[in-house]
């Protein structure tokens, strides 16, 4: 028998949504009564237009949007406009309401957010992704109102909460993209909070096992560190209250995701992670005397313990692009461990965990330009080119998402902060574009540079132009922030227009001579017959003598109009419809690719760079030219691939019951000792009957690093091999080997 629909309790739900719906309002701060009523009318129209809508989970609809608005309200600390918008923010994509009926009701202000918010319906060609797409119709908003980019990501943030009831796949392709996109768009508008649940939940979908771990760690650890952090605080705390500082103490424990990003990078079990907390100590004090008390807590901090001189921050002196504010510094605790201090002020705290909002609420002067002003000039910057698809879109913006900063100075003094990485031609094209593109080196602090020196933190910079230099593409090649990318590339682009416009009259020329028509009809023919994209690449090729013109009098022509040859045409007709049908049994859309089985018409291989076995979890990414990769989920290039080309994804599961053996290679760390590589492949020959491909090892002063390739069936058979090397004597530390630099399409 089979079960119905399950039921539900509409009189229970109602009274729950607006009980909701009031602690919405109780979030909101200092509202008026028009502010009220323009709030419970966005409520009621989106409690109509969603009515009956139910999502994955089986909840009414209505609790999406009254969510997204309470993040906006509690968590971001954003205005009555906001909320309304978050409201209706689905609306006019999943409902009847229009965009005119948003404006009749709510005015154009919320119609332009609203618009800003609405995902496109479909994919323009066959190489757009629609989640690039819709992300750049989201940041095109932010020249007009960045409270379309902070409702997104409270959406984000809502869904990723509630993504449990997603499918594993989907779970995968949302989670990699709130990592590559989202986190750094939170954390360049300074919600620091938001930014971190963001990581932490990507990590919990996209690596289940290591996010596990990491929790169960810090839960079994818990006592230990609130022990610690109240011995450590107490004379502080006493000292600061004796003479007369209003304070806060609070201990903010590292993020999952940046405590698997120190073990990742620094290649250490979670036990050697130092820094699992931080002390931050919050003061009230009056905006004039933030620096100089922020700076005596120092002091009175340092009497207590020993600091760090390298781990000293001063973000208050010089904030970063993002608003945020701090003093940090590393102190010794009496027990030995290193232990991180945050000083700041109300202000700072509130800036930090609220950035833009909060932002915009502490400064004083509305016109006076601040850091994350000039950013966002630079993105508008960005989005003057309109010739740029999505995904290249996304490369640039992703640029100006940087984490890490340095600053540098103009001969007058003045800062300027840049990317880390970044090159004196960065720095010429931050000035303005046309000293970047007449640049051809700089004195830096008195010393002459070539263009790709790499800036370091406090150098001091003198432009040397001339006239005769212009852009080339070998300047693509170092330059890091988008706005020197974006002019490169919109330069070389106009060089390009010029030659091909040369190119056009060569073409002209030649046709004329042969008896030929300069029509559409023969450009069209001649780009296909190239395999070109557009007339200006054809036009410029011709001009560039990569095409030889004299070759077209070869091809046939009937009246003045160019044809291929009836064989020629055949041929070509048959492979382009034998690529049709290939693409038509991999469709992305409805195929599962099963591993191991005799799937026709599919070319599939594993992916170098993780070497997937049976028992990973995998999926597999469409390549340009060699077939089906499989990769695994966890591999450092999953998440690249899930968030900008989603659409070139399929799933991928093992199937095969036949035990066939597969390449994994492990990495060992260790003290070096005699006949260890003998103990190795002792191993690996006598007990456990393993295939050995490879191995490598390098020593240096006492300690070794090297890499093992072995044949294995499966992840239990591999997790075997792993146990075994790590009771050897002298071995610290086994794990799988991956490879982020492979080639991943």
């Amino acid at each position: 028998m089979n079960e119905g629909p399950p039921a539900y309790n509409i009189e229970e739900e109602r009274v729950a949504i607006l009980a909701s719906f009031k602690g919405l309002l109780r979030s909101i701060k200092d509202r008026s009564r028009e502010d009220t009523k323009r709030i419970r009318k966005a409520f009621d129209l989106a409690l109509d237009a969603h009515k009956d809508i139910r999502r994955k989970s089986g909840e009414l609809y209505i609790w999406h949007p009254i969510s997204v608005a309470r993040i906006c309200a509690e968590e971001m600390g954003l205005d009555t406009t906001a909320v309304v918008c978050a409201l209706l923010h689905d609306t006019v994509e999943d409902t009847y309401i229009t965009l005119e009926d948003i404006e009749d009701a709510f005015g154009l202000k919320v119609r332009r957010i609203i618009d800003g918010l609405t995902k496109i319906p479909d994919v323009f060609d066959d190489n757009a992704s629609v989640q690039a797409e819709n992300f750049r119709k989201m940041i095109l908003t932010i020249s007009d109102d960045f409270r379309v980019v902070l409702i997104k990501l409270a959406d984000r943030l809502h869904n990723m909460r509630t993504l449990s009831s997603m499918k594993s796949e989907k779970q995968l392709k949302i989670a990699s993209e709130t990592k590559f996109l989202y986190a750094p768009l939170a954390h360049r508008f300074g919600f620091y909070t938001v930014k971190t649940e963001l990581e932490d939940l990507s990590l919990k979908y996209c690596e289940p096992e290591a996010y596990q771990e990491i929790v169960s760690k810090l839960k079994s650890t818990q006592d230990v560190r609130a022990r610690f952090i109240r011995r450590f605080t107490a004379p502080i705390k006493e000292e600061l209250h004796q003479q007369g500082y209003h304070i806060d103490i609070k201990a903010r424990t590292k993020s999952i995701a940046s405590i698997w990003k120190k073990m990742q990078t620094k290649d250490i079990p979670f036990e050697e992670v130092f820094d699992v907390f931080a002390i931050r100590i919050i003061v009230d004090t009056p905006q004039e005397n933030e620096k100089s008390d922020c700076w005596r807590i120092y002091s009175i901090v340092t009497d207590f313990y020993q600091p760090s001189p390298e781990r000293l921050r001063d973000w208050i002196s010089t904030p970063r692009a993002n608003g945020y504010e701090s003093l940090h510094t590393t102190v010794m605790s009496p027990q030995g461990k290193w232990v991180e201090v945050q000083i700041r002020t109300k202000r700072m705290d509130e800036i930090a965990e609220k950035g833009l909002a909060a932002h915009y609420k502490y400064k004083e002067d509305k016109n006076d330009e601040s850091k994350f002003d000039r950013w966002i000039a630079e993105v508008r910057d960005l989005l003057d080119n309109p010739d740029a698809n999505a995904l290249d879109f996304i490369n640039e913006f992703r640029l100006n998402l940087f984490n890490d900063e340095i600053y540098v100075f103009t001969p007058k003094g003045e800062l300027r902060v840049l990317p880390t990485g970044s090159t004196i031609l960065d720095f010429a094209y931050d000035i303005h574009t046309d000293i970047g593109d007449k640049c051809i080196g700089a004195k830096v602090n008195n010393r002459l540079m070539p263009l790709s020196y790499q800036l370091q933190n406090g150098d001091q910079l003198e432009i040397i132009t001339s006239p005769k230099q212009k852009p080339n593409e070998e300047w693509l090649r170092f330059v890091v922030s988008a706005r020197a990318r974006q002019k490169i590339r919109s330069s070389l682009n106009e060089e390009r227009k010029l030659i091909a416009q040369d190119g056009k009259e060569i073409l002209e020329r030649k046709l004329k001579q042969f008896n030929l028509k300069m029509g559409s009809e023969n450009i069209t023919f001649l780009e296909k017959y190239y395999g070109l994209g557009s007339a200006t690449e054809l036009y410029f090729r011709i001009a560039k003598g990569k095409i030889d013109v004299n070759k077209i009098r070869e091809i046939e022509d009937k009246h003045g109009l160019l044809q291929l040859a009836k064989k020629e045409a055949y041929t070509i007709k048959k492979t382009k419809k034998s690529k049709e049908d290939k693409d038509k049994s991999i469709d992305a859309k409805k195929d599962i690719l099963y591993i191991g089985e005799d799937f026709k018409g599919i070319d599939y291989q594993m992916a170098q760079c993780c070497n997937p076995i049976p028992g990973d979890r995998v999926f597999g990414f469409i390549t340009i030219n060699q077939g089906i990769k499989i990769h695994r989920s966890d591999c450092p290039n999953a998440i690249h691939l899930m968030s900008k080309y989603a659409y070139r994804t399929v799933k991928a599961i093992w199937t095969s019951e036949k035990m066939v053996e597969r390449m994994a290679s492990i990495r060992l760390v260790g003290i070096d000792q005699i006949g260890l590589v003998n103990r190795l492949t002792e191993i690996i020959s006598k007990e456990n009957k393993v295939n050995m491909k490879g191995i490598h090892f390098e020593t240096n002063d006492g300690t070794f690093e090297g890499r093992v390739d072995v044949m294995v069936f499966d992840t239990e058979h591999l997790e075997l091999l792993l146990q075994k090397f790590a009771e050897i004597e002298g071995i610290q530390r086994v794990t799988r080997w991956v490879d982020d630099n492979e080639s991943m399409y």
